[in-house]
């Protein structure tokens, strides 16, 4: 085998869910907000339709799984 760096492999079904910002950041997208819809609050499905960031304690296991993403 050649020498050298070995390339990572992204995690593909991390990458379809997070996003990572110019600032570092990494965004996700709310749970709960597919289905059964008309027992929702018009403000909930609103709010639960923007993404927001991910929690600092997870933040070092998403990077992670998306090593090419700074």
């Amino acid at each position: 085998m050649a020498k050298g760096k070995l390339k990572l492999k992204t995690h593909k079904g991390a990458a379809k869910r997070f996003k990572l910002t110019a600032s570092g950041k990494v965004l996700r997208g709310h749970a709960f907000a597919r289905h059964i819809l008309t027992s929702k609050a018009r403000k909930r499905k609103r709010t639960l339709g923007q993404s927001t960031t991910v929690d600092a304690a997870d933040v070092r296991h998403v990077r992670a799984m998306l090593p090419y993403g700074r």
